[in-house]
């Protein structure tokens, strides 16, 4: 909800942002709301690997287990309370639609849902990659919570950002490409369809990078013998 009320206040000093209207962009922090409660329902474990699993040696366990050791970690326990903002992200979308002339149709619906996992898909896979990291660094706190925090920027339009922030948001940490980029798709704004096109191969490039990290760092982790 303070997402909602920046945008809200935003705008009452200004009708549009870069060729944004309040009621797009409102439709834009619905739908980013979306991938970031499924993914915030599965990295629960993810906020916490450095801590739990390597500095006081859960995954030693986790090694013992016949299952892949991330599917282990990612499954563990859900942060359920993450899908009241699924519910939140749709009621957003639902009211800002009808202000901005955009209709669910069937194929839009469809992209949606597949923008949505993917997306998902794409937080997970830059974060498995940055937990990764934790094999190596033992630190209890890890380098994902400064990272986690710029997700947010992803949520609005990445026109209102100045260039070296855009490249980081669209190829670095590619956050973009899990609300700004589809959804600026949706609403027909210009050269967007190919970077809408891109989003699964952008999904595809980094979850193959953090898997290739994670089962790196497996072979490098070291028992603490507890």
């Amino acid at each position: 909800m303070a997402g909602i009320a920046a945008v809200w206040l935003i705008f009452r000093r200004a009708p549009s942002l870069m060729g944004w209207t309040y009621d797009e962009i409102l439709f834009l922090y619905g739908f980013g709301l979306l991938p970031m409660s499924l993914f915030n329902l599965l990295s629960i474990n993810l906020h916490y690997f450095s801590e739990i699993y390597v500095v006081q040696g859960k995954f030693d366990r986790v090694l013992l287990r016949p299952v892949p050791s991330l599917v282990q970690v990612l499954f563990e326990q859900f942060r359920v309370e993450s899908l009241a903002d699924l519910a939140l992200g749709i009621a957003v979308m639902l009211f800002a639609a009808p202000q901005i002339g955009f209709e669910f149709t069937g194929p839009a619906i469809a992209f949606m849902v597949a923008a949505t996992l993917l997306g998902a898909a794409l937080y997970l896979s830059i974060f498995i990659g940055l937990t990764a990291v934790s094999f190596w660094m033992e630190d209890r706190v890890g380098i994902s919570p400064p990272v986690y925090n710029m997700m947010a920027f992803g949520r609005y339009p990445l026109d209102i950002y100045n260039t070296p922030v855009k490249l980081l948001l669209s190829w670095v940490l590619p956050f973009g490409f899990a609300a700004f980029y589809p959804v600026a798709f949706l609403l027909g704004k210009e050269g967007m369809a190919v970077m809408a096109v891109a989003l699964p191969m952008v999904v595809a490039v980094f979850l193959a990078i953090s898997i290739a990290a994670w089962n790196r760092g497996v072979r490098n982790y070291s028992s603490t013998g507890s």
